[in-house]
């Protein structure tokens, strides 16, 4: 049976900078059920006269007791995010409900090799599959590819660069490139996938996560390399007032 979801309080117990628009918050959630990874939650602000708004995010993190991660992006004039990038502080208290998502999950017990495609904060989902890969000591190759527009918007960026047994990170640049880059800048493309990915008969599990434009044309790019459509699992996000 499922857990019916209820609105817990959530106290803001750690903040990470990860960019110069997006910030990582650590929340302590009294008596939190736990997690997969690739899951979501719901977060509801209120007003002091009565008005409430709320969005989902990504989990950014594995489940580790009473702690839930969340990596945030800033959408200019929405309600919500500003709020939780510019504005909280550790000890402010939020509401959480969750978690949400069944689907876009990798369990430790997983076998297959993985492939992550992430564009922009797309990658916080995937980062918390990396991460329970590794909390459980578990050896399923992993290889990720996160699209981005300049290095300047990497999210986990020193994390990502310590090296990992069994983790291959490509980075694809859509608007900039850095020096001394390989690749060109510009959009995902089949060799990217060819390259940086599985081959279609490992039967890999692949995890897309980021804009609905984004996800939609790499899963058509996958499709089109071979990969079978029930091992290509998606999640997207477009505007929704942030």
């Amino acid at each position: 049976m499922r857990r019916r979801l209820t609105w817990q309080a959530a106290r803001l117990r750690e903040v990470r900078t990860e960019t110069a628009t997006a910030r990582t918050l650590v929340f302590e959630v009294p008596g939190w059920p736990g997690h997969l990874a690739g899951q979501h939650v719901d977060v509801r602000l209120t007003a002091d006269d009565g008005y409430t708004a709320q969005r989902s995010y990504s989990l950014s993190a594995p489940a580790d007791g009473d702690l839930v991660e969340l990596t945030v992006e800033t959408v200019p004039d929405g309600e919500v995010s500003p709020y939780l990038t510019e504005v909280i502080e550790p000890g402010d208290q939020v509401e959480i409900r969750g978690p949400v998502g069944g689907w876009f999950v990798w369990r430790p017990d997983g076998k297959a090799p993985v492939l992550l495609v992430g564009g922009g904060s797309g990658i916080a989902p995937l980062m918390a599959m990396i991460r329970a890969r590794r909390q459980a000591g578990s050896r399923v190759p992993f290889r990720l590819l996160y699209s981005l527009r300049d290095q300047d918007r990497r999210y986990y960026a020193a994390e990502l660069r310590r090296p990992e047994p069994g983790l291959d990170v490509s980075y694809l640049y859509t608007r900039a490139a850095p020096a001394g880059a390989a690749r060109p800048a510009g959009r995902i493309t089949p060799a990217d996938l060819a390259e940086g990915g599985w081959p279609a008969d490992f039967a890999p599990d692949c995890y897309v996560c980021g804009p609905t434009g984004f996800v939609e044309a790499a899963a058509d790019l996958l499709l089109a390399l071979g990969h079978a459509p029930a091992r290509i699992r998606t999640e997207r996000f477009g505007p929704t007032g942030g």
